[in-house]
């Protein structure tokens, strides 16, 4: 038998070369909190409601004075009405921090991941707290959908770029 020998796959020298993304969380903190029960506050049943509920999320990422360390801070606004008159029933917001420490990712890809998978990482841990309030608040738990953290994401660039056009066009001036 004659002795073979492989070259090295081009793909697995790059791999070699790209540093390994590593993410760790540090801490995980409910920053801000406030429940309003509106039903309690003006004495009415909530029985025979019929609830509309909805869900505004926001993100937030900072860098920490630490090397690789960032605050992400994940804002949940619900808001659930009765849809026969339009009152609220009650009004949660949610301010849910982590601290991350983040290396391996490129420069350039580092916004989009601080902001779409720290996010999605932490998302149970505030689901499970907006889920005990509700309930302990007298209303049926809110187990809040999925949160599309992409299209979150992708919706936020896009505002972004809108009002820097709008900014754009009114400082030219017209002729």
């Amino acid at each position: 038998m004659a002795d073979e020998t492989t070259a090295p796959k081009p793909e697995a020298a790059t791999e070699a070369a790209q540093p390994q993304v590593r993410m760790q969380v540090l801490a995980q903190f409910i920053r801000d909190m406030s429940f309003e029960n509106m039903v309690a506050k003006k004495g009415i049943s909530g029985a025979d409601v019929q609830p509309d509920i909805q869900v505004a999320v926001s993100l937030d990422a900072r860098k920490r004075p630490a090397d690789h360390q960032y605050d992400i801070i994940s804002k949940y606004r619900c808001t659930s009405k009765n849809k026969a008159n339009g009152e609220t029933l009650f009004l949660l917001e949610v301010e849910y921090g982590a601290i991350f420490h983040v290396e391996g990712v490129p420069e350039e890809q580092l916004h989009p991941f601080l902001l779409i998978e720290c996010p999605r990482l932490v998302f149970p841990f505030v689901r499970r707290i907006i889920s005990d309030v509700t309930r302990d608040g007298g209303f049926p738990p809110l187990n809040i959908d999925t949160v599309d953290f992409v299209t979150l994401y992708r919706q936020e660039l896009a505002r972004r770029a809108q009002a820097a056009q709008a900014a754009q066009a009114q400082a030219t001036p017209l002729n």
